[in-house]
């Protein structure tokens, strides 16, 4: 097997760098309203338990939007 050397900032273009940094900003917003929401949201209006939904957040993308779109119930 044959192992690609790391890559360095540096090494990225202009537009690779951008979508970098858009794609991590967008995780940050993601992860930052899922956590609020969390927090201000009932007990009796999240589907499970609340600290396994924090814990989830963690997985980056896939836990935020998993709790924001089916971790709330209706109010």
């Amino acid at each position: 097997m044959i192992m690609a050397d790391k890559k360095q900032w540096s090494d990225f273009s202009g537009g690779q760098r951008a979508l970098i940094l858009f794609g991590s900003a967008i995780e940050v917003v993601l992860t930052t309203v899922a956590l609020a929401d969390l927090a201000r949201r009932p007990r009796a209006q999240v589907r499970g338990p609340k600290s396994l939904w924090i814990l989830g957040c963690i997985a980056q993308p896939i836990g935020p939007i998993a709790y924001l779109t089916l971790g709330r119930r209706s109010t």
